[in-house]
């Protein structure tokens, strides 16, 4: 039997993220990682490697991949291959955190409604910003997310450390993949990450932006299963 894969969310992410994946991986064992009870990277990864299996592959985005690059600082030697998308190993920039920090406040000043529709025109390409039927699909993992998981997710990603030292450490097959309209996270951000990872292999996939599971399940899927098939 291949080895089970591991998918871990981004921001206000669920399962559904994956969706086209899990139906494409069938035939292994998956898990999806809950990363919506801890307020801090090292936390939430520590609560996954307790419920994952002994050994797996490992496939996250964004604030996944910020979890992931923590999963192999602690454990790297549990992770067969892995796969980093659309995601960055930076630490957040003052402003980054500040715009963070306004989301929470406006959160538990105003509630959360307004969140998801705020954060959904950079969450895809521009082209996809009138999508109505992507749309709800991102509104609704973000109401199944919640507000309180939110607030600590945006402080998990607010006190995140730089992961950059410590990428030249990872020695497992790896996969780079960024859409190429990504705003939030530009190719230039993945080619870094392929720069830190010796004999790691970027993908930038055409037509997409930051949710490219879901933007382009096709390509994703397609690149995911001939990188995780290769010996």
């Amino acid at each position: 039997m291949s080895d089970p894969i591991l998918f871990v969310p981004g921001l206000l992410c669920t399962e559904a993220l994956y969706a086209p994946q899990i139906v494409a991986f069938a035939d292994r064992p998956i898990m999806v990682a809950n990363h919506r009870e801890h307020d801090s990277i090292k936390a939430i990864a520590a609560s996954i490697l307790e419920k994952a299996p002994e050994r797996f592959s490992l496939i996250a985005l964004s604030m996944g991949g910020y979890v992931a690059m923590e999963i192999m600082r602690e454990a790297p030697e549990r992770v067969c291959k892995l796969a980093l998308l659309d995601t960055n190993s930076r630490p957040d920039t003052p402003d980054q955190s500040e715009r963070r920090q306004f989301l929470i406040d406006l959160t538990r000043k105003k509630g959360f409604s307004k969140v998801p529709h705020l954060l959904y025109p950079g969450f895809v390409h521009e082209k996809r910003e009138e999508d109505e039927e992507l749309k709800a699909i991102v509104v609704e993992m973000a109401q199944e997310t919640g507000p309180e998981a939110f607030i600590r997710q945006q402080t998990a990603l607010i006190n995140r450390i730089d992961s950059r030292p410590r990428l030249g450490e990872i020695a497992c097959p790896t996969l780079v993949l960024v859409g190429d309209g990504d705003r939030l996270t530009p190719v230039e951000i993945s080619q870094e990450i392929h720069d830190h990872i010796p004999q790691s292999e970027l993908a930038v996939i055409q037509g997409s932006g930051h949710l490219s599971p879901l933007e382009v399940p096709e390509k994703v899927t397609a690149t995911l299963r001939d990188f995780l098939n290769r010996p």
